[in-house]
């Protein structure tokens, strides 16, 4: 019994030391590995080399230039109030013949490609692996290759090359990128909501419209954005199959042998603070709606 009551006082007593010393944990010292500043130095720098040429086409647009936009010649407010009046307007028609032919060519492909997704995911038909083997070619497919094939192929037909050129060609490379976003968003819907919408004697068209549709616009708007973007900053495609009609981006390159006019780097800025302002915008509506399903929770 000794040893028994020997055992137990010990146990005990060993008990009472857990429990009033503290356990501690693995202290961690102050220790900074290479990981630990790496990774925002290389942040750092990425984003202030992105932001130099940006920057650098903000600053020279109040730039007071009169042939050559090269060297800093003062400070002026004269290039953004008088943007239109240099050379007969040519950089504003360059600029709105851009716009023209990305909204075009945008409704176009944003209506074809979202119907072609669609039918991708929903349904089964002979040759549909080729197709979407196809439609993934114009985005593998080197700009030089297309644009030069394009131009040869309007050549033979006899097509003269305008505005209606670069729009089909704009349309065609455009397409691959909206089937390749709206069939992700196809993908991922729940088909019980269809099924949801015709158990409630809704018909086909109802049923798209009302359930379908506001389910795939995320995913629309999305590609419809990324295709404006893309025929918008498109040059070398636009090159060869544009003829006498100028866009932004030719003017931008006809004009850099000297220096692009500070004309350019006025829209050029504008657009960007503009794409700034939408993005800002859209963020604070998405804040400001997440906060309202919030509060109805």
């Amino acid at each position: 019994m000794s040893g028994e009551v020997q055992a137990a006082a010990v146990l005990g007593g060993f008990s009472e030391s857990q429990q009033t010393e503290p356990r501690r944990g693995p202290e961690r010292g102050r220790r900074f590995g290479l990981g630990s500043w790496l990774l925002p130095v290389y942040a750092v720098i990425a984003f202030v080399f992105l932001m130099i040429p940006i920057a650098y086409t903000f600053v020279f647009s109040f730039n007071d230039s009169v042939k050559s936009n090269i060297a800093w010649r003062g400070f002026t407010f004269d290039k953004w109030l008088n943007v239109c009046n240099v050379e007969g307007g040519a950089v504003c028609q360059a600029f709105a013949n851009s716009v023209v032919i990305g909204l075009v060519a945008t409704v176009i492909a944003t209506t074809l490609g979202t119907m072609i997704a669609i039918a991708l995911v929903r349904y089964r038909f002979r040759a549909r692996s080729v197709i979407s083997l196809l439609l993934f070619l114009p985005m593998a497919t080197p700009e030089v290759v297309l644009g030069a094939g394009l131009a040869a192929q309007f050549l033979a037909v006899g097509v003269p090359k305008d505005m209606t050129t670069i729009i089909l060609a704009h349309t065609m490379f455009c397409i691959s990128f909206v089937v390749v976003t709206v069939k992700a968003r196809v993908a991922s819907l729940d088909p019980a909501l269809e099924e949801a919408g015709r158990d409630l004697y809704g018909s086909p068209a109802q049923v798209f419209w009302r359930v379908t549709f506001p389910l795939l616009l995320p995913g629309i708007v999305a590609a419809a954005l990324l295709s404006f973007a893309l025929s918008f900053d498109d040059f070398i495609i636009t090159n060869f199959n544009s003829g006498s009609v100028s866009t932004f981006p030719k003017y931008v390159y006809i004009s850099a042998s000297r220096g692009i006019p500070a004309e350019a780097n006025v829209i050029a800025s504008a657009v960007f603070l503009f794409a700034i302002v939408l993005v800002i915008g859209a963020q604070v509506s998405r804040a400001a709606r997440a906060k309202r399903l919030a509060k109805l929770g």
